[in-house]
């Protein structure tokens, strides 16, 4: 391919597609500023135009670049290392972990040329990150089936026939059990577990459990910001927040005054999570 010296405000793999000729620098420096002003990335909106298969941009990235290229769809997703995988980053920076070996991560991107995504991947899991080309429909595809396969989905788990959510007209069915069978109500309790879970999982600093009126939701802080997870039925409020005082250790019985209190999570042999509950009306908790 003829070789374009291509304009200083294209970089990466943009300036690699008007550096060979595939687009003009125009061109280019068009979808790169599309891509950052839309919040899109660079890979997707170049797919978006028609201009290149997803496979044909692979094939370039990996000529450009010098990075190994993979079908994904032939690679066994058992092999994929779920350990290394955070929810948060795959599906915000387009990244798929797929095998370790050694100190060496091997890792599935779309655009080679996206350092940053890279390099947080490498910060995460404190080990040698090294690019795999794939396409980038297919890594979607991967993405949302590990995503999807991390768990049972938090509305799927709200909706256990345990519990009943029979509502008409956003009324709420008053609760019929004890406070002892609320507080060892197994899908309440297998339901918080979850959320537990995928709380540290996705790398939330905090989770609040915010009762309303006419809905129940649950929210997750991540990097600062308060992200909706899920809305359970209202009709387990009571439950909920009973099982979170008895875990917590605080008064089960006391409904009008804040308590403080201190869970500990046991994730396996060697790895622990600790959360406290702060002095909060509605229900809130805070990994330390």
């Amino acid at each position: 391919m003829a070789t374009h010296a291509a304009t200083r405000n294209i970089s990466g793999l943009a300036r690699a597609l008007a550096q060979h000729g595939v687009m003009s620098e125009a061109e280019a420096e068009a979808l790169q500023t599309q891509s950052q002003s839309s919040g899109v990335p660079f890979v997707e909106q170049v797919l978006s135009g028609k201009r290149l298969s997803a496979q044909q941009l692979a094939v370039f990235a990996s000529r450009a670049f010098g990075v190994p290229l993979l079908d994904l769809a032939g690679f066994d997703a058992d092999q994929i290392s779920k350990e290394y995988f955070d929810t948060r980053i795959a599906q915000t920076r387009r990244v798929l972990p797929l095998h370790k070996r050694g100190n060496r991560l091997y890792v599935a991107t779309s655009d080679p040329a996206n350092l940053q995504a890279l390099d947080e991947v490498r910060f995460k899991t404190n080990l040698v990150v090294e690019p795999v080309v794939v396409e980038d429909d297919k890594l979607g595809v991967a993405i949302a089936k590990l995503v999807e396969a991390s768990g049972a989905n938090l509305k799927e788990m709200a909706a256990l026939e345990d519990i009943e959510v029979t509502l008409e007209d956003g009324a709420v069915q008053p609760a019929q059990a004890d406070e002892d069978s609320e507080v060892e109500d197994a899908p309440v309790v297998r339901y918080i577990q979850k959320v537990l879970i995928d709380a540290i999982t996705t790398g939330a600093s905090d989770i609040h459990f915010e009762p309303y009126e006419r809905y129940y939701r649950i929210r997750y802080r991540l990097d600062g910001i308060l992200m909706e997870v899920a809305q359970p039925p209202l009709a387990i409020k009571d439950k909920v927040a009973s099982r979170i005082k008895v875990i917590s250790k605080l008064d089960i019985s006391e409904k009008r005054v804040p308590q403080d209190g201190r869970m500990k999570l046991m994730l396996s042999k060697n790895r622990r999570s600790t959360s406290a509950c702060p002095r909060c009306r509605r229900c809130s908790a805070r990994r330390s």
